[in-house]
């Protein structure tokens, strides 16, 4: 057994499994802190580390890739101090942090543990339900479906569609890009129809604008993980790659995407559905024309 605990939280390993508890110091974000314990099993980890420093060091943990939904939901862009797999440590403390980084990288070898990427998520993911309140309203998913019920501050395309449900078996993949503070974020639910779409996430009814609270809508990436560890595997949809934003997403095949007619429907019916929101007066004149050309453009 090798244990250290400090103030931004606890690692024990016992062998096979080793078993994250962030602590309850007001410095730990509250990503951490609602995410909650993890254990993680031996054979979901590509290696350990600790980084010292003057005042204190770091433990990191790296895992293999396609073992953790988390890491796959966020593509690596969680702030570092969110990472549940990082543990700030106090100078006095590093001979400790030392000894279970070894105690882990012995166990890795002795194993045999591989380092490719995993076929499987070895992780589960946060349970379900979780729901999460953002700048641009409250997204809950249940296992079964993605609901969004709009905030009264969201664009009025989107309280005008009303609440969003997606069942998770029409689902592709989710998009997710943090609020940094000084650029907005956004959770994108993608969809066989959507796939195309290109709207802005502000109009978009199948996406949160992340641009409030950067602590709270952090928290979206709990639903993000918990959508994404119930959807296939990257590793049966074609592998993974970087979009130009640097997001880490499943490599589109061609099962994934809409056949040519599909698409053309789809559009057909995204623009009758703002021309009769147009009619209805919910829409203004330059609002309408707005969304219609980037509709046009995400086509």
């Amino acid at each position: 057994m090798a244990e250290i605990i400090q103030r931004d939280g606890t690692w024990v390993f016992d062998g096979t499994t080793v078993r994250i508890t962030p602590g309850l110091h007001r410095s730990v974000p509250l990503f951490r802190q609602t995410y909650g314990e993890i254990a993680v099993p031996l054979e979901a980890i590509a290696g350990v580390a600790f980084e010292p420093e003057r005042k204190r060091g770091r433990l990191r943990m790296r895992l293999r890739e396609g073992a953790d939904p988390l890491l796959h939901a966020t593509g690596g862009r969680l702030p570092d101090s969110a990472d549940p797999y990082r543990l700030v440590v106090d100078v006095d403390r590093a001979g400790v942090a030392e000894y279970v980084a070894e105690e882990i990288r012995r166990s890795l070898l002795l194993d045999q543990i591989p380092k490719e990427p995993t076929k499987t998520y070895l992780l589960p993911g946060p349970p379900v339900p979780v729901s999460v309140r953002s700048s641009d309203g409250t997204v809950s998913f249940d296992g079964i479906q993605v609901r969004i019920d709009w905030a009264d501050t969201s664009d009025r395309v989107k309280r005008a569609t009303g609440p969003r449900i997606i069942d998770v078996g029409d689902l592709v993949q989710v998009e997710w890009l943090p609020n940094s503070g000084y650029e907005d974020g956004f959770m994108r639910f993608v969809t066989r129809e959507t796939s195309f779409s290109k709207l802005p996430p502000e109009k978009d009814p199948y996406a949160l604008d992340l641009w409030g609270s950067t602590r709270r809508d952090l928290l979206t990436a709990l639903v993000a993980t918990a959508v994404t560890a119930r959807l296939p595997h990257p590793s049966t949809r074609g592998g993974l790659e970087y979009d130009d934003e640097r997001a880490l997403r499943p490599r589109p095949t061609a099962s994934a995407l809409p056949p040519a007619a599909d698409h053309h429907d789809v559009l057909l019916r995204r623009l009758r559905e703002l021309g009769e929101l147009h009619r209805e007066g919910v829409l203004t004149d330059e609002e309408f024309a707005a969304t219609k050309a980037a509709v046009l453009r995400g086509f």
